[in-house]
């Protein structure tokens, strides 16, 4: 079996159009189960260069309503998958999504730490346009160096996503 290509691309202003379709998808699924719908990861970031794939994370009030939630995106083609090893963060798969762009889709509680990251990083990034430039600098080297190695591209960028972690006050976690 192959290995995937790791791709990045320059910023596309579409994403924010995409993840709006997205969003709209599930929260007409959601209905108020969803506290709100958050477009996280690089894609949110104006000027970045990113995969072109949209990290959403849906936020619940807590885990009493997660059985729900889980039934809800099961009636839109979503299946729980587990946590993956990241706690604070449920993620799921989809099918029969071809008329959205690719996208991973996370469902966190309110207070999950991981929440707190995702939103912490991209909104450092919003305003800190010299940290985009290098961050886009380095997302585009490690596809280079990194082509059909995921590893080795994530591996690349942690020094300095770790280095933006610590400069905003988070520890990373793996």
């Amino acid at each position: 079996m192959g290995a995937k290509h790791v791709v990045v691309l320059p910023y596309d202003a579409a994403w924010r159009l995409d993840f709006a379709k997205i969003r709209d998808e599930l929260a007409e699924a959601l209905g108020k189960l969803a506290l709100r719908i958050e477009h996280v990861g690089s894609t949110s970031v104006p000027g970045l260069s990113a995969k072109p794939i949209i990290d959403i994370d849906v936020v619940i009030r807590d885990y009493a309503v997660f059985d729900k939630v889980v039934a809800a995106l099961g009636t839109v083609g979503y299946r729980h998958e587990g946590n993956l090893g990241i706690v604070g963060r449920e993620a799921f798969k989809y099918d029969g999504k071809e008329h959205l762009r690719n996208h991973h889709l996370y469902v966190c509680t309110e207070d999950s730490p991981e929440l707190r990251r995702h939103l912490a990083f991209r909104d450092y990034l919003r305003t800190n346009p010299d940290a985009v430039k290098e961050y886009s600098r380095i997302k585009e080297e490690a596809a280079a160096r990194y082509p059909y190695d995921i590893d080795g591209y994530i591996a690349y960028k942690s020094p300095l996503i770790e280095r933006i972690y610590a400069e905003i006050g988070l520890a990373e976690q793996q």
